[in-house]
């Protein structure tokens, strides 16, 4: 008797941004050429970080008019590829974004906070660097809380980042493309300090839950 061949498994249908868009919002990912992909999982060094910069930059931002995005925004850098940064800016001189769905504006300012996993680390330094320059991004900063640097990167007309900044903690009076703003970015280190310092919480004796304790 002959037998017949498994069927082949169907591969998986490929998404739009605009369905990518429209997931659940427990649905978590970046979208890849259509493709759901795993984000990286952040830790409290990694959410600090991220409210540190969307207080301090709305507090600079609010007056002239401008907006501050954290990081569940989705942004339709092309087709079937779509990114959320963990921190965007429109400037009050750059065009609005829509107030619902993807965003295909780009913004002035993506940030993001560097984790230190090799993969982490490897898609903000290399794949959103060329991602977000060519979705035509400004400016692009690397915040990175191990290394306590931070990096600017400017969009030129070739479409290709340069570095224009590089610092290692200290007070920055002046940033650059941000008229007004300066960081003191010894503040978010001593915060991020006070977290290394906290005693390691204890996991609960083996056998607690099944005894509902």
């Amino acid at each position: 008797m002959s037998q017949r061949p498994y069927p082949e498994p169907k591969p998986a249908r490929l998404l739009s941004v605009a369905e990518w868009a429209a997931l659940p919002e427990d649905e978590a990912g970046e979208l890849i050429d259509g493709r759901l992909v795993e984000e990286e999982m952040p830790d409290c060094v990694h959410e600090l970080a991220v409210a540190w910069l969307v207080h301090t930059l709305r507090a600079w931002l609010s007056p002239r008019r401008g907006f501050v995005f954290g990081s569940e925004v989705k942004y339709a850098l092309k087709p079937r590829r779509g990114r959320k940064s963990d921190v965007s800016v429109f400037l009050p001189t750059s065009r609005k974004p829509p107030a619902r769905g993807p965003v295909s504006i780009p913004p002035d300012i993506m940030v993001e906070i560097v984790s230190p996993s090799p993969r982490d680390g490897r898609r903000d330094r290399i794949e959103k660097l060329e991602e977000y320059a060519a979705f035509g991004v400004r400016w692009y900063w690397l915040l990175d809380p191990q290394l306590r640097t931070l990096e600017i990167f400017e969009l030129t007309r070739d479409g290709l980042y340069v570095r224009r900044l590089e610092v290692t903690g200290g007070v920055l009076p002046e940033v650059p493309g941000c008229d007004g703003l300066a960081l003191d970015l010894d503040a978010l280190f001593r915060e991020i300090d006070q977290l290394d310092e906290a005693e390691p919480e204890e996991p609960p004796p083996q056998g607690s839950a099944e005894r509902g304790e």
